[in-house]
């Protein structure tokens, strides 16, 4: 038959307190162990429970760990014949000396207390001692975003003795990289966890002296996608459609108007968007170049017809002065009157007709040679455009047609340009 055995109490069979089989009376632990000697050490190991959150406003992140120390105290060590621990919780903690270890550059921080205090202290019959407990802290983290959003972020919680130097506690990692331990369901939102690292050194106050520092250095590379569904996809989308107008007929100015005005805004609001989750600081973020250069594109755009617009106003007022001052055009076809009202001032058109400024003709026989002329061969028309080779730049402006043209073109070389240089220095 299956016989159950009771474990043994032995808080029945020992008549004293813990106190007194620690001898906790009978020292005076305000004092470190072997006050006046070499410098106690105090090796360190962490288990990071979860990294909780980065914030880029505050420039800080919210890590949960387990902190343990191991240390020796003679003061603490009692007679076992079984050599097996003894584990107490919170309360023996305030007797007892502990390592004063505080959490440098931490803006917030506490000792997690549901059901209980999350403290573990942890006695051997040698005098070892371990001491644990759950923290959860805010820490500052200076971060670079002159790369942003296609950064790379390396911060560090740093450990540190408050009172005593290293004359006095030495502390260390209790086994080198490998007193750092995570939790394999780290996972930020935004961020990919690249590595965790421990490093040591020295840290010097002047008032004060030399203390040792532990740093728990972590890595963090930021997720490309979600800013590309934000930020640069819609900034992209916007400045192709700035140049939907471009396709718009020059004369429907609410249309043009109210696209490159609607473009604009949507931009401010984009930048705007960016900036209000970002720190202020002071330099140039690589979202900023790629957002501004598309305002530019996007303003310009709005630019392009302003210049079409007044160009088409100061054309016509052109054509309207020569057709009142030639109002017969008799015999001359709706094409050849549209190239004399485009192409040819009234000078060409004298010139054309073989007369000059300085000969008087009568104004009927003026009309006379310039229907004769413009009724001409193909063969003279030809060899006036190869005469007007050279004004290439004059017919742009005058044609405002062409200004559209070229801008169909320029406009989607040149953005396509600067994605293939911001892309390739970026990424």
């Amino acid at each position: 038959s299956h016989i159950y055995k009771k474990n043994h109490d032995v808080t029945k069979t020992w008549r004293g307190k813990t106190e007194q089989l620690l001898r906790v009376d009978d020292h005076d632990f305000t004092m470190r162990p072997a006050f006046g000697g070499p410098a106690i050490p105090v090796g360190v190991d962490v288990q990071v429970e979860s990294l909780d959150s980065i914030s880029e406003v505050d420039m800080d992140f919210t890590m949960t760990l387990y902190l343990r120390h191991y240390w020796r105290d003679e003061r603490l060590s009692f007679p076992s014949t079984t050599n097996k621990s003894m584990t107490f919780d919170g309360r023996l903690v305030k007797k007892i000396w502990v390592p004063d270890v505080f959490f440098v550059h931490s803006k917030r921080s506490f000792t997690h207390d549901t059901t209980t205090d999350n403290i573990m202290l942890r006695v051997f019959p040698d005098g070892h001692v371990l001491y644990s407990m759950r923290i959860t802290v805010t820490a500052m983290c200076n971060m670079d975003f002159s790369r942003f959003p296609l950064d790379s972020q390396t911060c560090s919680l740093e450990l540190e003795s408050y009172a005593y130097t290293d004359e006095d506690l030495m502390l260390y990692w209790k086994n080198g990289n490998e007193s750092l331990k995570t939790d394999e369901k780290i996972s930020l939102s935004q961020f990919l966890i690249q590595k965790f690292h421990t490093t040591s050194r020295l840290a010097f106050y002047s008032s004060t002296g030399w203390y040792n520092r532990l740093y728990i250095n972590f890595t963090l590379r930021r997720h490309i996608f979600f800013f590309l569904l934000q930020t640069y996809f819609p900034a992209t989308l916007m400045v192709m459609l700035s140049w939907v107008s471009f396709w718009i007929d020059r004369r429907a100015v609410p249309a043009r108007v109210s696209l490159g005005i609607t473009t604009v805004l949507t931009m401010s609001t984009i930048i705007t968007g960016v900036n209000a989750s970002m720190p202020r600081v002071s330099y140039i973020k690589a979202v900023d170049i790629y957002l501004w250069v598309s305002f530019v594109f996007v303003f310009l755009s709005v630019l392009e017809y302003a210049a079409v617009n007044y160009l088409t106003t100061v054309q016509e007022r052109k054509e309207r002065k020569l057709r009142e001052r030639f109002p017969c055009t008799c015999g001359i076809s709706h094409s050849k009157t549209m190239m004399l009202d485009g192409n040819y001032s009234e000078s060409d058109a004298n010139s054309l007709a073989g007369y000059t400024r300085n000969q008087v003709v009568p104004e009927e026989e003026k009309q006379e040679k310039m229907v004769v002329h413009l009724a001409m061969s193909n063969e003279s028309n030809s060899s006036r455009k190869r005469g007007l080779k050279g004004h290439v730049g004059l017919r742009i402006i005058q044609n405002t047609h062409a200004i559209d043209k070229y801008s169909r073109l320029i406009f989607p070389g040149t953005y396509i340009f600067f994605n293939l240089i911001y892309w390739s220095v970026f990424s």
